[in-house]
């Protein structure tokens, strides 16, 4: 037993010399801590993977859901997209004292006999004259295989160009003739599809600010905040259709014209595919003026469709960074690039909703975070303004 005490003795002894040996101080333990810890970028690197994680399931999660309800939500984006740049009317036959209910309905029949015309004028021009098309589309890919040949591709190249070229025109047509109505495909009919959408329209057109109203209170943030952030989108959406609207008719008449003068065949078609396909930024002028230059040189050779191909690019080009200013105003202000690159990534998630919409909804963000960040700086200087000044330290007298 007293050997046993020795030993539990000689071990308390010990563990004491020892704990006193690992004493550390206040600064040996923060180097010891940082040892052991991931450094700061690394921790910010992963920070930032996981919230891209988040932000691509959140995506992920937004395309299966506007997928599943396309039915649904094609019409009522369709209809939201009308009333935020038809509203201005309304608001104006309201202060013609008419009552509100009737001043949308009168902008509904409105809207609706021209939805009529140009789906009559689009369409069905098209598709009228979508064998003469087809023809010159022919010739114009027999063409292109001759011009392979001569400069040394073989045959099967040649061959492969050709009926590239021979596929792509009847998918534009198909793209035009369809995509109308693509938002509604899959509707138990396109009757009730249109129906659902007008309704919709003339309900967002008579309760449009008590709605906004609704938002506003709704999204959690300071009032002023919340009509900066609902008056920005809507100016956004506004001033963008409004102009892509009139930059679409001034490259429609330009290139139109351009096509009679030189006699270019289905003149009027083209100028209506080229107004049509302009509410997609850049991927639309781009299937426009192919369509142009295909038809320009299937019908009228090498000459007329490089002199065709010119038109287009200045149409596209120089004429319309003149006349964009001015239709656009500021309403987009961003980049051509950033609008290329979110225009084709959202078109690859969302499909054509996001073709159309990322460019003016990227511009409305673009403008609430500049209203914000003026709105911050404006009271910081305010807020320093209204400090109180310290007074100085009195004055020593000389000793």
């Amino acid at each position: 037993m007293g050997f046993l005490r020795q030993l539990r003795k000689r071990d308390r002894s010990g563990a004491g010399d020892e704990a006193a040996v690992l004493e550390l101080d206040s600064a040996q333990t923060r180097e010891l801590v940082g040892v052991f810890h991931p450094p700061r970028w690394l921790r910010d690197l992963g920070r930032t993977a996981w919230l891209l994680v988040g932000v691509s399931a959140l995506l992920a999660g937004l395309a299966w859901l506007l997928g599943t309800t396309a039915t649904i939500v094609g019409p009522v984006v369709a209809a939201m997209i009308v009333a935020t740049v038809s509203m201005p009317l309304v608001a104006w036959l309201e202060r013609h004292r008419w009552p509100r209910a009737a001043g949308a309905g009168a902008v509904l029949l409105g809207l609706a006999a021209l939805a009529v015309l140009v789906v009559v004028v689009v369409i069905g021009g098209i598709t009228s004259q979508a064998s003469e098309i087809n023809k010159h589309a022919d010739n114009a890919a027999n063409k292109a295989e001759g011009w392979l040949k001569s400069v040394g591709v073989n045959e099967s190249g040649a061959a492969s160009a050709k009926s590239s070229v021979k596929e792509d025109v009847p998918q534009i047509i198909s793209t035009l003739t369809n995509g109308v109505v693509h938002g509604i495909q899959g509707i138990t009919s396109v009757a009730f599809g249109l129906s659902f959408a007008l309704l919709s329209l003339f309900f967002l057109l008579k309760d449009g600010p008590s709605m906004r109203a609704w938002v506003d209170r709704h999204l959690g943030l300071p009032p002023p905040v919340a009509r900066t952030v609902t008056g920005e989108t809507i100016r956004s959406l506004r001033g963008y259709f409004r102009g892509v609207t009139l930059v679409a008719a001034f490259n429609g008449i330009v290139v139109g014209l351009g096509a009679l003068a030189l006699g270019v065949p289905l003149a009027g078609t083209i100028g209506v595919v080229t107004f049509v396909t302009a509410y997609v930024p850049f991927v639309g002028a781009f299937v426009a003026g192919a369509f142009a230059v295909v038809i320009a040189l299937g019908a009228s050779g090498t000459t007329t469709a490089l002199i065709m191909l010119v038109i287009v690019i200045a149409a596209n080009g120089l004429l319309q960074n003149v006349v964009q200013p001015f239709a656009m105003g500021s309403a987009l202000d961003l980049n051509p690039l950033v609008v290329l690159v979110i225009t084709i990534g959202a078109g690859c998630i969302f499909g054509m909703l996001g073709l159309v919409l990322a460019a003016p909804l990227t511009s409305a963000a673009v403008h609430i975070s500049r209203n914000l960040a003026r709105a911050r700086l404006a009271a910081a200087v305010e807020e320093e303004a209204a400090a109180p000044v310290a007074d100085a330290p009195p004055a020593t007298a000389p000793a």
